[in-house]
């Protein structure tokens, strides 16, 4: 599919109210970023359900299982989850317990889920209650926008597939380069235009008909607008139905993942990969008379 149209004049809704992002995790003082995160003391009555007592889920095989090759992804969403709790665990992390249908069927220890686009590990699971945990690091808290779930928050989810599986989105690594701004949406016909405000040491990846995982879904860039440090995408009336993406309000965040290629064609370049091919020199050949 072909979209001719450039959205230039995106609508801008202002907000009414307050965004009602919750303050969840404390997280560890870094020179690189402020802390942004608060969590509620424990004695104090909370919304969230903080894993203060060992989990009682048990699930069917308590060994891993011998590592094999499932950290890529298509960014083709399988299924939204729901949040169930979140908080800091009993070792000391920080858990994400969600509840899902599809991507359960086989779960095992140690697989990877894409949630909202983030890779992460399952560590405990219960297909009974069709809820699983997977851990969360502090950087990974600070580099995307799961900082902002809450209870019953609806996330996307997909399974890492092994290399002889379909893909049909493109290659997703579900390392999240960081995060972006929404700032405007607006409805033409049954479809949905987004556009979002991201870092320019980001934008300079995103590319017009180019690549680019949002929330963890495989997305086309329509146009690129570098003043404004902002880019837009469409999403269709099927796709706005399977992804969490037009659920946010304007002023959250999405996760994004930029077209690996472009990371590693700047690396080349930057390492003067070219400069050694163009100085390179083949040894002479002389014919014989």
């Amino acid at each position: 599919m072909v979209l001719s149209a450039s959205l230039h004049s995106l609508c801008i809704i202002p907000h009414t109210s307050q965004s009602k992002i919750p303050s969840i995790f404390n997280l560890l003082k870094s020179p690189l970023a402020k802390p942004h995160l608060k969590i509620n003391p424990i004695f104090k009555p909370s919304s969230l359900s903080l894993f203060t007592q060992p989990s009682k889920l048990r699930p069917k095989t308590q060994n891993f299982r011998t590592p094999t090759i499932r950290s890529l992804f298509t960014g083709i969403v399988e299924e939204m989850g729901e949040i169930k709790q979140l908080g800091m665990a009993d070792h000391g992390g920080f858990d994400l317990k969600i509840h899902a249908k599809t991507v359960i069927e086989d779960v095992h220890l140690g697989d990877s889920i894409a949630v909202n686009g983030t890779c992460l590990t399952v560590t405990d699971f219960d297909t009974h209650l069709g809820e699983f945990t997977v851990g969360l690091a502090p950087e990974t808290l600070r580099k995307t926008s799961l900082s902002e779930l809450e209870p019953g928050s609806l996330v996307n989810l997909e399974r890492a597939i092994p290399p002889t599986g379909r893909m049909g989105g493109h290659f997703v690594q579900g390392h999240v380069d960081g995060t972006a701004e929404i700032v405007g949406k607006q409805v033409e016909g049954d479809s949905l235009w987004i556009k979002v405000k991201t870092d320019k040491n980001l934008l300079k990846y995103v590319v017009p008909k180019g690549f680019i995982a949002i929330d963890g879904t495989s997305l086309t860039v329509v146009d690129v607008f570098e003043e404004e440090l902002c880019f837009n995408f469409m999403l269709v009336a099927y796709t706005r139905q399977k992804v969490v993406i037009p659920l946010k309000e304007i002023g959250q965040k999405v996760n994004l993942e930029v077209d690996i290629l472009g990371k590693y064609v700047e690396r080349l370049l930057s390492s003067g990969f070219v400069d050694s091919i163009k100085g390179s020199r083949f040894p002479e050949t002389h014919n014989k008379n």
